[in-house]
């Protein structure tokens, strides 16, 4: 069990890949948004949850934050961690009210026709919920590294 926290708590490496992993996945959700803003703008539409007026704001300004925290992360700048578990929270938010109002909408998460498979609000879900897990583990990683005073490598 010593060995298993060692690793997980201790490396920097393992610290570091998680950190690329997560940001590298919201630079390239960011990316594939901004080049399509109006599908995007469609696809929030969908979910009937914004004012036609702030379709386009969002459409734009989101995938801009989620390029800025994914790129946050991937330089370890601080309070990226932060924004990235905020946006994973407001993506689980919005997935359940989709389920649980039985929208026939896509995800969005990556492409505008990302998952055509009959759960895709689901597997969408499951995957924030696994994101987020890593979003703990790096929030994890620093405050015990806080706590017990580690350097680090970064």
């Amino acid at each position: 069990m010593k060995s298993i926290r060692n690793i997980l708590f201790l490396s920097p490496w393992v610290y570091r890949a998680m950190r690329w992993l997560l940001g590298g996945v919201f630079i390239l959700a960011a990316a594939t948004k901004l080049m399509d803003p109006r599908g995007f703008a469609r696809l929030i539409s969908g979910y009937n949850l914004l004012p036609e007026e702030l379709l386009v704001v969002v459409a734009i300004g989101l995938p801009i934050v989620e390029l800025l925290a994914g790129f946050g992360l991937v330089f370890n700048v601080r309070g990226s961690v932060s924004v990235v578990s905020g946006l994973l929270a407001m993506f689980l938010a919005v997935l359940g009210y989709a389920i649980f109002e039985n929208l026939d909408v896509d995800c969005g998460c990556f492409s505008v026709e990302e998952i055509h498979a009959h759960n895709r609000l689901y597997m969408a879900f499951y995957r924030d919920l696994a994101l987020l897990s890593v979003s703990f583990y790096l929030c994890t990683w620093r405050r015990f590294h806080n706590r017990f005073s580690v350097q680090t490598i970064d």
